[in-house]
């Protein structure tokens, strides 16, 4: 415990919530073009990407934040499944479907050099002869790529003329093109788990000059890791500690465990964004119009806010704009408070003061097309205020007839598009542990050894870990958000070179 910097104090307080559980959060709505989201139609948007471009001209400090540390074995899941069967005959229709289009995958190639390295035949050879394991072998396996054991950042998306990138590369060329300042300045963050932070290192190396040569900018490229101090206790059945062999086991704690890293870095705008969300360059303007859309409306609401805060330092408002400032925090932040009634002038100003003075974000929503993840909500808080929130399904209690008419109503999801203003308005940063709910958290079962046992995770990054954050949210096309989740995902035309061409999006 004293080598992960984690407290007795902390472990008590993790394993009292495995004895109670986490509460749900209380709906008081799903999040819509009517009410929480944000819909600007193309003839008004000029005016926040104009906003953002003017942004970009100022001496401010704009980081891209890239999750990173996952691993790509689950892009490979039926793939691995393949191997382990006795039988050489393909009968999953993923896995037919892989075959089928092997030689549109961006690693095509160099799959081709160890296939005739390793087994002494190429890929239509080792297919025609049965052996097509043994391709999935060089695929996933350290004698060939090792995908298995890579990070999804590190594996190649897509394929350009003489040359492929990998996920992390797309970041690159995608942070050249909306988040760039004045000074050519490109800063990107990607959080990583301790066994790839060389890997991702040494590709960097490879690539940084090409790709500031090519994009005319230079490259700030940091990494960090997962802090020991965010793993989590591992409780038994009878939820207390989890010992393997007299040891106590510990977990990650989840994505929410990555507040510590952004907490740590010094910059104005953050941006946030998955690192397997990306597209090739023919495809990416709608990407990079709407990631300047949301930046813009960040900044024209963060001076909105720095506006009204000023003036409540200078003393000179009246009881008209002290309404103002109120219905602005209602209506524009969707934040509601029933006490407000009720409060003379003095402590509406002090509650004013206390909901605009916070971090600043501002989400990307796509249209609800029954893709997985958590959605938009109007949520009740624990101090009876109300305001938008990202939530997970296990956040609601679905048991409840009400709650889950209110979850299957939901338009939209959450595809991790966000931007974020880490200063106040005095220029100083915010300390985003103070505006975590510890209440948010998720508990899941696992194994260990063949033994269960029960896993805390932290409050999601974009969920709890933000819930005392102001939140707007925008409506983004479904075009912005491309996950790959599973291999065959990059057959599809938007991550496939030749398709996307031929293909009018």
């Amino acid at each position: 415990m004293e080598s992960k910097g984690i407290s007795v104090n902390q472990i008590e307080e993790q394993l009292k919530f495995f004895g109670s559980g986490f509460p749900y959060l209380s709906i008081y709505a799903s999040a819509s073009v009517q009410k929480g989201i944000l819909y600007i139609p193309e003839n008004e948007q000029e005016l926040f990407l104009r906003t953002w471009d003017v942004y970009l001209l100022k001496n401010n400090t704009i980081v891209k934040f890239v999750p990173a540390s996952g691993a790509a074995s689950r892009m490979f899941k039926d793939l691995f499944e393949f191997l382990d069967t006795a039988e050489n005959t393909i009968t999953a229709p993923s896995v037919t479907a892989f075959f089928e289009g092997i030689s549109q995958f961006a690693f095509y190639h160099l799959l081709q050099y160890f296939c005739r390295q390793n087994e002494g035949k190429s890929i239509a050879e080792l297919i025609a002869s049965g052996e097509s394991k043994k391709i999935i072998e060089n695929l996933l396996y350290d004698k060939g790529l090792n995908y298995g054991q890579l990070p999804k950042g590190l594996i190649f998306f897509h394929s350009y003329p003489g040359s492929s990138r990998t996920a992390m590369e797309e970041h690159l060329a995608e942070g050249a093109k909306y988040a760039c300042n004045v000074s050519k300045r490109v800063n990107l963050h990607f959080t990583v788990s301790p066994e790839h932070h060389k890997l991702f290192q040494q590709r960097v190396d490879e690539i940084l000059s090409e790709y500031e040569n090519r994009f005319g900018v230079w490259y700030n490229i940091e990494f960090s890791e997962q802090k020991s101090s965010t793993d989590t206790i591992a409780a038994d059945a009878d939820n207390q500690p989890f010992y393997d062999k007299e040891q106590l086991v510990f977990r990650p704690g989840g994505h929410g465990a990555l507040i510590e890293n952004l907490n740590d870095i010094q910059a104005d705008v953050v941006f946030i964004k998955n690192i397997d969300n990306v597209v090739p360059d023919l495809l990416k303007s709608e990407t990079v119009r709407y990631k300047k859309l949301i930046a813009g409306i960040l900044v024209h609401y963060q001076q909105k806010i720095f506006e009204y805060l000023y003036r409540i330092d200078s003393g000179k408002y009246n009881h008209k704009q002290v309404l103002e400032m109120l219905y602005f925090i209602q209506n524009e932040l969707c934040i509601k408070n029933p006490e407000t009634k009720i409060l003379e002038d003095g402590e509406l100003i002090l509650y004013i003061k206390s909901k605009l003075n916070r971090p600043l974000r501002v989400c990307g929503m796509v249209r609800n097309q029954g893709e997985p993840g958590g959605g938009p909500f109007l949520t009740v808080n624990a101090d009876g205020t109300i305001s938008l929130q990202i939530l997970e399904s296990s956040q609601i209690d679905l048991k409840d007839p009400e709650k889950k008419q209110l979850f299957e109503q939901g338009t939209h999801f959450n595809p991790v598009d966000l931007v974020c203003a880490l200063k106040n308005y005095k220029g100083e940063k915010f300390d985003l542990l103070r505006h975590v709910d510890k209440n948010t958290g998720f508990i899941s079962l696992k194994s260990k050894n063949g033994k269960e046992l029960k896993a805390l995770e932290l409050p999601g990054l974009w969920n709890g870990a933000m819930s005392d954050w102001n939140t707007i949210f925008v409506e983004v096309p479904i075009e912005t958000f491309n996950p790959v989740k599973t291999v065959n995902d990059l057959l599809r035309p938007e991550h496939n070179f030749s398709k996307a061409a031929s293909k009018d999006f």
